[in-house]
């Protein structure tokens, strides 16, 4: 609730306790369909293996980075960002195969105002339109808000992504704006759309990740039985 100052201004809700954050660390975080690791050069070959699997390159068109033609070259980006602090990669590991199946970071890390970002999200076929990709969304924004005590949790995109668009709404993302002009990538303008989820609404986001994720709410053949979108309590 909004309060105002000695001089009869609005200056926000009053945070008397608020402290800087812990910067996120290289941590595992385990779930029950798949594994977060530190994204590792280990990890390198499998998961170039796990992206060849793709029938095209459509799923780099929204990355920053043009489609690595050889492992080699995989293996050397992973290996120029795997002691950065920022963003800090993790890799989203099968926890039926063992093997790496895709990748995702938190980055734009404000500590001080309890603020990060997910980005960097490139998932293999094999974990593309699964409930692990839910599963390792959900891991990681337990992380932030339960482990570090973060205030809010971002999800940015191209404007014209519609299928990130579409994710962020789905796992319980409000939408805040279109940010136009934002970036040139790739010899193209990009506008941003800006979501996110803050710390008074992620009890409700956890509880529906939680009853979506549960193995009773699939069929024996994978189907889910409830949508994701149905656990959570309609809007007014």
């Amino acid at each position: 609730m909004s309060q105002n100052n000695e001089f009869g201004q609005p200056v926000g809700e009053a945070l008397p306790d608020w402290q800087p954050r812990p910067h996120p660390g290289r941590e595992t975080l385990e779930g029950r369909l798949c594994r977060l690791e530190p994204l590792r050069a280990e990890h390198a070959e499998a998961l170039f293996a796990a992206y060849q699997l793709a029938e095209d390159t459509r799923a780099w068109t929204w990355l920053l980075r043009e489609p690595d033609t050889d492992v080699e070259s995989y293996r050397a980006w992973v290996q120029s960002v795997v002691t950065l602090q920022d963003p800090i990669h993790f890799a989203v590991i099968d926890k039926q195969s063992g093997q790496p199946v895709g990748t995702l970071a938190l980055m734009r890390i404000d500590s001080k105002n309890g603020v990060v970002e997910v980005g960097h999200v490139h998932f293999s076929p094999l974990l593309s339109r699964t409930p692990m990709s839910t599963e390792a969304q959900w891991l990681l924004m337990r992380y932030a808000f339960d482990t570090l005590g973060y205030r809010r949790y971002e999800w940015k995109c191209n404007s014209l992504n519609e299928p990130s668009r579409r994710a962020a709404l789905r796992m319980g993302f409000q939408y805040e704006g279109h940010f136009r002009q934002a970036l040139v990538i790739k010899g193209h303008n990009r506008d941003t759309d800006w979501f996110s989820i803050i710390d008074q609404e992620w009890p409700e986001v956890d509880g529906a990740m939680r009853k979506w994720l549960a193995a009773d709410n699939f069929t024996a053949d994978g189907k889910q039985r409830t949508s994701l979108e149905s656990w959570r309590q309609p809007k007014g």
